[in-house]
């Protein structure tokens, strides 16, 4: 049983891998035409989850909660690992996704699943 674990942590850790590199790759394809518009959307997002009166960690749940409400998986995944990297524990975390089903209603549920296979992946990184 240990071996089948490994090697679903194995295809986990891909999963965290391929989603961060694409991104990372098709936002450089898409910054580099300088399209004036699109280099402001990317700046606005940018700045909108820095510290204000709501500190960053807020920001980034609130902006996981709003995402699976949306049913954008992309978004899911961007806002959990930066909740990941700001510390949310998996206690809060669950209880964003309980938020975030009770706005959105049970057409949420798919996207919790898969956002708590991401979830899961990111602790074991």
């Amino acid at each position: 049983m240990l071996a089948y674990f490994c090697g679903i942590n194995k295809c986990m850790s891909e999963l965290v891998n391929e989603f961060n590199s694409y991104r990372e790759r098709m936002n450089e394809v898409i910054l580099s035409k300088n399209n004036l518009v699109m280099k402001r959307l990317w700046n606005l997002d940018t700045n909108t989850y820095e510290d204000g009166a709501l500190d960053k960690r807020t920001k980034e749940m609130l902006g996981l909660v709003a995402s699976m409400v949306l049913r954008c998986d992309d978004c899911i995944k961007y806002h959990l690992g930066k909740s990941h990297e700001l510390g949310v524990t998996t206690e809060e975390m669950y209880e964003i996704f309980a938020v975030a089903n009770i706005v959105g209603g049970t057409i949420v549920i798919p996207h919790t699943r898969r956002a708590a296979e991401y979830w899961e992946e990111l602790q074991n990184l």
